[in-house]
């Protein structure tokens, strides 16, 4: 049972079965890709929601420092694309970390990984959807002609909105309301959910809440990506010189304006403000392993597709260094947790022009992202299909168009349907969680075939360099380094120490008669009045960290309410825990197998970035993996072409 499970495919048997045409459908992909297209694609990916909306919150938490988090971020994806290089140099072929897998531990993983990139294409699709919607609306609200008498076009909030969050920010902006804050005291954010919740047309006692920008971009973008590769390359291209120029533009402009004393703290918030945002870094970057898909289409994929990774990601890190400087000089980083973080600093120094250029091209950028991301996942279906582990119709090339026709129209209903419905956070790190798993298992995967002798290499090679003492030398130095500099911080997570809960979520938890004692509680000492009513949450918030702890010490309200401890607290540090225990198997297999050094910190690297996204996500992302083992053994299994080759053997 277990040697069909992890039965293997040879990279020659690979490559033989792609110079014959694969299948019963016969019709090859059309090669039409060099590496300025691939780099152009990469691109694409990359800049995006990562540079016209995430790098505000990042900024924010983590201050002109956050600049260390895209450099640490980028050299952990160079790791992972230097694994991807690689294979990709070995399997010219579509399905990136499927086909890799596939080779180096066997059908099973090689499964695993295919259905965990759907969370990397699909799901991340959903997310760039809901981004790009933002903005459209955003643009549409803007526009002025006052001779057509048109004062903004405003769509409705029901219809530009997922239904979770519209529920969610309706259920939170209650339980702040009657905390005793206003309607207008309430964030924009809130404010907005609320309101989209209260108008929403009804069907019963259904509110019909949908983001509809969302579902027409993604329907544009997979008829798009149907029609052909060329067509594909052409708007990408185009859209990547629209918003370089932009960003230029915007360094150009916004080097005048800077003010060096608003670097001033460096690290606001210190180390652990900077880590805060490694989930939205890190989502800034996916995509430029969607350039390995494209393999097929590449006129000369074992030279072309590194270089593109490479130039893809050496570039995007440059611009986003240069990007998060300028924001975080014009103004002080605190005020950037905003949504459209580049329009927002010109509107601050009075550049209305310049804002609305930003928001124009931020359309156009989430768009080449959707572009790039919708082409990736028909073609990772298509190799699977190919391999018997999907159904057939999912591997049918179009005869006219040269696409994966069928797998491209599922893949646009897999990402419209959700889009209208899912909430924003939630699938950006289900997306990040499952591409940072993709990553671990190729740079893995480059471990396991770095001494196989009978595994034909590619053109380019991962250079050695022996990890044998530089790892662990540095494992023990980190630990030495956490206990000697951060002694109190690393005592608490091992001893698992009790932590206070911050006010909102103190304050969102309590019931009717709960809320009602705080306040009693409060108006027993100087109060911050709101009108005749005390704003709870506003209260605590203006309190010292010393007053805040006391005010919570002598509060007669549940301890499991104020504080987080045992198990509730311990649950989160587990995928830390797990970290730690994964560092010490690798160290010791750099000592016994004399790994190579690039690889292994590429493993550590991305799994350390798995670790700081929270219990939650890897909850979710277990379920998901779940649902796939499901469907593996319901169907690719007792299908698995190789399996079939095996038992007729």
């Amino acid at each position: 049972m277990l040697d069909k499970l992890f039965r293997k495919k040879s990279i020659s048997k690979i490559l033989e079965d792609a110079a014959k045409g694969y299948g019963e459908h016969g019709d090859s992909l059309h090669k039409t890709l060099g590496v300025r297209d691939l780099t152009a694609f990469g691109i694409a990916a990359i800049i995006g929601a990562g540079i016209f909306s995430t790098i505000g919150k990042a900024s924010a938490d983590g201050g002109p420092a956050v600049i260390f988090l895209f450099i640490f971020t980028a050299i952990a994806c160079s790791f992972a694309a230097f694994a991807y290089a690689e294979f990709a140099s070995m399997v010219p072929v579509s399905g990136s970390a499927y086909t890799y897998s596939y080779v180096a531990f066997g059908e099973l993983v090689a499964w695993i990984i295919g259905w965990s990139l759907i969370m990397e294409y699909a799901i991340g699709n959903i997310t760039v959807a809901i981004s790009w919607s933002d903005y459209f609306t955003g643009l549409l609200s803007s526009i002025r002609i006052p001779a057509l008498g048109i004062d903004g076009i405003n769509i409705p909030d029901w219809a530009t909105m997922d239904y979770l969050s519209a529920f969610n920010g309706h259920k939170h902006a209650e339980a702040l309301l009657n905390a005793g804050k206003n309607m207008a005291d309430l964030d924009s954010a809130t404010a907005l959910a609320n309101n989209a919740w209260l108008t929403a047309p009804k069907i019963g006692s259904f509110h019909l809440v949908a983001d509809l920008p969302a579902l027409g971009i993604i329907i544009f973008i997979t008829w798009l990506v149907y029609r052909g590769m060329k067509e594909s390359r052409n708007a990408s291209n185009a859209m990547v010189v629209v918003k370089l120029a932009v960003i230029l533009l915007v360094l150009a402009v916004g080097v005048f304006y800077i003010d060096t004393k608003n670097w001033n703290p460096f690290a606001p918030n210190g180390v652990s403000g900077v880590l805060k945002g490694v989930s939205a870094v890190f989502f800034a970057y996916i995509g430029f392993d969607a350039i390995s898909t494209t393999a097929e289409e590449c006129k000369n994929p074992q030279r072309d597709l590194p270089r593109g990774m490479m130039w893809a990601i050496i570039i995007c890190t440059i611009l986003y260094v240069a990007i998060a400087l300028v924001l975080t000089g014009i103004v002080k980083s605190d005020t950037l947790a905003v949504g459209d973080p580049l329009a927002f600093v010109f509107d601050a120094i009075d550049l209305k022009l310049m804002s609305g250029i930003i928001a124009v091209s931020a359309v156009f950028a989430m768009a080449s992202v959707l572009l790039v991301f919708q082409m990736g996942q028909p073609r990772i279906w298509m190799s699977m299909s190919r391999d018997g582990l999907l159904p057939k119709s999912f591997s049918k090339i179009h005869p006219k168009y040269k696409t994966p026709s069928f797998a491209t129209i599922v893949v646009g209903f897999v990402v419209a349907v959700p889009s209208l419905f899912m909430n924003l956070t939630i699938v950006t790190d289900l997306c990040s969680i499952g591409t940072l798993f993709a990553f671990v298992l190729v740079c893995a995967g480059v471990l396991v075939l770095q001494n196989r002798p009978d595994v034909q290499r590619g053109k380019f090679r991962i250079p050695y360099v022996n990890s044998k003492f530089i790892v662990p030398i540095v494992f023990i130095a980190v630990i030495i380094f956490s206990f000697v500099q951060y002694k109190a911080e690393t005592t608490a997570f091992i001893t698992n120490e009790t932590k206070i809960n911050d006010p909102v979520t103190f304050i969102t938890s309590l019931s009717a008669t709960e809320l009602e004692t705080v306040k009693k509680e409060i108006s027993t000492s100087p109060v911050v009045l709101q009108g005749k009513q005390i704003d709870a949450e506003a209260y605590l918030n203006n309190l010292t960290p010393v007053q805040y702890d006391d005010f919570m010490a002598k509060s007669s309200i549940s301890f499991d309410k104020k504080y987080e401890s045992g198990w509730s607290l311990f649950k989160h540090k587990i995928p830390m825990w797990i970290f730690l225990f994964i560092c010490i198997v690798i160290c010791y297999y750099c000592v016994t197998k004399n790994l190579s050094l690039i690889p292994v910190l590429g493993l550590l690297s991305c799994l350390y970035m798995m670790c700081e996204l929270g219990i939650s996500n890897w909850i979710g992302f277990g379920i998901w993996l779940v649902v796939g083992l499901v469907v593996y053994f319901a169907y690719g299994y007792r299908h698995s072409k190789l399996g079939q080759q095996v038992d007729k053997a």
